[in-house]
C-alpha cells in the first residue's frame, strides 16, 4: 500500500490505491463490481444548501456504466428559485472524484455529488457550485495564486435534560465526558465524515451549553483542513447531512442556526483561507504576515458589508452579530483577537522548538509549521450559501490585489485592542459596521455589486435575485423593534431553526 491509502479512512481510496482527484469512471465500476454495491445515489445542493438525493438501482454493468457516463435529468425550478417553470430542465452529472461509500444505508450504496448543467450541456452558469469555480479560475489566471480555504462548522445538539454530570452554562468549551453527553455522536460524524472524504482538523465541544425548560442545548465544532474552494464546499454539505442524520438515529435535535436562543452563544461558520502557490503558502514570508496577506485582507474587509448578502442569509444572523460577543460588528483585523472581523489566528512561525522542550528525547521538527498559519473571516454563519460565499471571499482577496492602497487600509483597520472596551470607543467609532439586517446586506450588495460583476463570476440576474431575496424579510427595523422581546425573538428562531 503505498502512501495515499496507508491510513487514509476513505474506503475507495483503500481498495482503489489513488487520491480520489484520480478516480475514474472504470474505478467506480471496478469498486461497485468489487463490493457488490447494488445502489447509486447522485447528491446535489439546492438553493437551501441541503443535499437532494436521486435513487437508482443497479440493474446491469451496461446500465451503471450508462449512468456514470450520461446523468439524468432534474427539475431545476423546484431546486432554484430563480430558475422558472419553462426552462427548468436541467442535467445532474457525476463528478467521480467525490465518491463515497454511502455511511447509513443497509443496501451497499455509492454515493456521488453532482454539477449541474444546462439544455446544451454547458455548466450551469447561475448555479452556485459554478459561480464558485469560475470565481476561482479568475484568481488563478490574473493572480497565479491558487485559494484554499476550510469551515469551523459549529451546531447545537438538543436533547431531553439528563440529571447526571450538569456542565456549567455556556462554559463547555473543550469540556469532556461526562459532562458533554453528545461527544459520541461527534466521533461518530467525524468518523463518517472522513469515511466520505472530508478532511478533518479535529473536534471539540464549544462554549454554548445550557438547560431550557426540560431540554439541554450542547454545542459542538467540527474543524476542517484547508483544501481547494470547491473541495472545502463539498465536505461542509456532507458533514451537516451526516450530523442531521446521526441526529435521527440518536432520537436528538441538531441546528446549525445563527442564534438558539435569547442571551446564549450562538452559532458560526468561520471561514479559515490562505492563498498558495506551487504548494507554498504565501501569506507568509519570512516568518511574517505577508503583504500578499494584508492585501487580501484588505480586500475582505472593504467588501465585507456585502459578503454578509452570502454568509448571513437570515434575519437571526443579526442576532447574533451584536457588540460585546465573540461574533464581530466591526470591521477590522487583527493578530489572535476575537472581537474582529479578520482575525489572523496564533501561528508558529517564531515559536521556539517546542516539541523537543516537552520530549526531552525527541529531535528538534525539521519541517516548516508556519504554513499552517491561514487568515479567518468571522461573521458568517451556518445560514451561509457555502459556494457563493467562497466565490465572494475569492473576489475580495482579488479585489485587494487590485486596490490602490491596499496595505494602507489594512494599517488603518489593523487593531491589537479589544474595540468593544469603553475606554477603546474612539478607535470603534473611527470603523466602519456590518450591516445591522437582511435589508441593509441587501443595500451594501447592490452598492458593491460593480465589483462582483467585473469579473464575469457573478451574473448582474443572480445579484439582483439575491438582493431582493433579502429584502423580502423586511427586516430593516427588526432589531430595534424586537430586540428586547424574548418571546418575539425566539419566534424567528424557531423559523429558522434548520437553516442552511
Amino acid at each position: 500500500m503505498n502512501d495515499i491509502a496507508s491510513m487514509n479512512p476513505n474506503p475507495l481510496v483503500q481498495h482503489l490505491n489513488k487520491s480520489p482527484q484520480d478516480f475514474t469512471k472504470d474505478d467506480l465500476i471496478k469498486y461497485c463490481e468489487d463490493y457488490n454495491i447494488e445502489m447509486i445515489n447522485f447528491r446535489y445542493v439546492g438553493w437551501d444548501g441541503r443535499l437532494k438525493t436521486l435513487n437508482f438501482i443497479i440493474n446491469s454493468k451496461k446500465h451503471l456504466d450508462e449512468l456514470l457516463s450520461s446523468g439524468e435529468r432534474v427539475d431545476g425550478s423546484s431546486l432554484f428559485s430563480f430558475i422558472d417553470a419553462d426552462s427548468s430542465d436541467l442535467y445532474v452529472i457525476p463528478k467521480y472524484k467525490t465518491a463515497f461509500l454511502n455511511p447509513f444505508n443497509e443496501i451497499p450504496t455509492l454515493d456521488i455529488l453532482c454539477s449541474y448543467f444546462d439544455k446544451n450541456g454547458n455548466p450551469l452558469g447561475s448555479a452556485p457550485e459554478n459561480i464558485l469555480r469560475k470565481a476561482h479560475r479568475s484568481l488563478k489566471e490574473v493572480s497565479g495564486l491558487t485559494f484554499e480555504a476550510m469551515g469551523e462548522l459549529e451546531y447545537y445538539v438538543i436533547s431531553d435534560k439528563e440529571p447526571f454530570f450538569k456542565a456549567d452554562d455556556q462554559k463547555g468549551y473543550h469540556e469532556s465526558t461526562p459532562f458533554t453527553k453528545w461527544e459520541h455522536l461527534r466521533r461518530e460524524a467525524m468518523h463518517k465524515i472522513a469515511q466520505s472524504g472530508g478532511l478533518i482538523k479535529y473536534g471539540h465541544s464549544e462554549v454554548g451549553n445550557f438547560i431550557l425548560e426540560n431540554l439541554e442545548y450542547e454545542q459542538n465544532e467540527i474543524e476542517f483542513l484547508p483544501t481547494n474552494p470547491e473541495d472545502a464546499a463539498d465536505q461542509l454539505l456532507i458533514a451537516k447531512w451526516i450530523l442531521r442524520t446521526l441526529a435521527c438515529k440518536y432520537g436528538v435535535t441538531i441546528s446549525f442556526a445563527p442564534k438558539i436562543t435569547v442571551g446564549k452563544a450562538g452559532s458560526g461558520l468561520h471561514i479559515h483561507t490562505r492563498l498558495m502557490k506551487n504548494g507554498k503558502n504565501m501569506i507568509i514570508k519570512n516568518g511574517k504576515l505577508s503583504d500578499i496577506a494584508k492585501r487580501a485582507i484588505a480586500g475582505y474587509l472593504t467588501l465585507a458589508p456585502s459578503l454578509t448578502a452570502f454568509g448571513n442569509l437570515n434575519p437571526t444572523s443579526y442576532f447574533r452579530l451584536v457588540p460585546h460577543q465573540e461574533a464581530p460588528t466591526i470591521i477590522c483585523w487583527g493578530d489572535r483577537n476575537r472581537s474582529v472581523l479578520v482575525r489572523v489566528p496564533l501561528g508558529w512561525s517564531n515559536t521556539k522548538d517546542m516539541i523537543s522542550q516537552a520530549n526531552p528525547n525527541e529531535p528538534p521538527y525539521n519541517g516548516n509549521l508556519s504554513e499552517k498559519q491561514t487568515v479567518e473571516f468571522r461573521c458568517p454563519d451556518g445560514s451561509a450559501d457555502i459556494h457563493l460565499l467562497l466565490a465572494g471571499l475569492i473576489i475580495a482577496a482579488r479585489h485587494g490585489f487590485e486596490m490602490e492602497n491596499a496595505l494602507g487600509f489594512a494599517e488603518k483597520t489593523y487593531v491589537d485592542i479589544n474595540v468593544f472596551n469603553d475606554e477603546n470607543k474612539d478607535k470603534a467609532t473611527e470603523l466602519s459596521k456590518l450591516p445591522t439586517s437582511c435589508y441593509e446586506s441587501a443595500s451594501c450588495l447592490e452598492k458593491q455589486k460593480d465589483i462582483f460583476l467585473k469579473y464575469g463570476v457573478f451574473s448582474e440576474g443572480m445579484l439582483n435575485w439575491i438582493i431582493q431575496y433579502l429584502r423580502n424579510f423586511n427586516d430593516k427595523t427588526l432589531r430595534e423593534r424586537i430586540g428586547h422581546n424574548d418571546e418575539e425573538i425566539l419566534k424567528f428562531v424557531n423559523r429558522f431553526f434548520h437553516c442552511g
